[in-house]
Parts: structure tokens; sequence; C-alpha cells
């Protein structure tokens, strides 16, 4: 089972990949609404279903994001998204590039 630390690097890396594609000029306006929309309801403290209601609360937050990153993704072309993913790999922060 993957640890908190490599959990929160993993999602560190995968904001970063998505900020990439948000300010790529040749990501589709749509694309960005989506990614934009997911990152900001991932963030926010604030879900269309209160958290307390039994099931639902949870589930919202496990259907909708991904779902919307899901969406967003296949509208992105892949040479930005391979594009994206090659910045992140190779940029000097990024937690693949730590011993």
């Amino acid at each position: 089972m993957a640890s908190l630390r490599q959990i929160a690097d993993r999602l560190k890396v995968e904001l970063g990949y998505y900020r990439c594609l948000i300010a790529h000029p040749e990501t589709p306006r749509l694309a960005r609404l989506l990614l934009g929309a997911a990152v900001a309801y991932f963030l926010a403290p604030i879900d269309l279903i209160p958290d307390f209601v039994p099931i639902l609360g949870q589930a919202d937050d496990l259907l909708i994001v991904p779902g919307l990153i899901w969406l967003a993704l296949r509208l992105v072309p892949a040479e930005v998204s391979s594009s994206c993913r090659a910045m992140q790999a190779g940029s000097i922060d990024s937690p693949s590039q730590r011993g």
C-alpha cells in the first residue's frame, strides 16, 4: 500500500501536470474549463453534497472530480499531453527526481 508521502508526491505531480495543460496554448478551452473546475472542486471546502450525508457525501468527491478530469483529458490533443508530461518529469522540483 502506498504511503501518505507517496500519495502526496503523486498528487503534486498530477496538479503540476494539470496546471501545465491549463496554461498550454493548444489546450482546448473546454478542457481548460473542465480541468479548472475539477481542481477547484477538489480544493474547495464546499461540496455539492455535504460529506455528512451517508454514502452520497463521499461519492460525489469520488465521481465528480475524476469524471471532470477524465472528460478534460479526452479533449486534450496527444502531443499537448505528452509535452506537459515531459515538462513535468523534467522539472527540477519533481518528486521523481528525488532519491
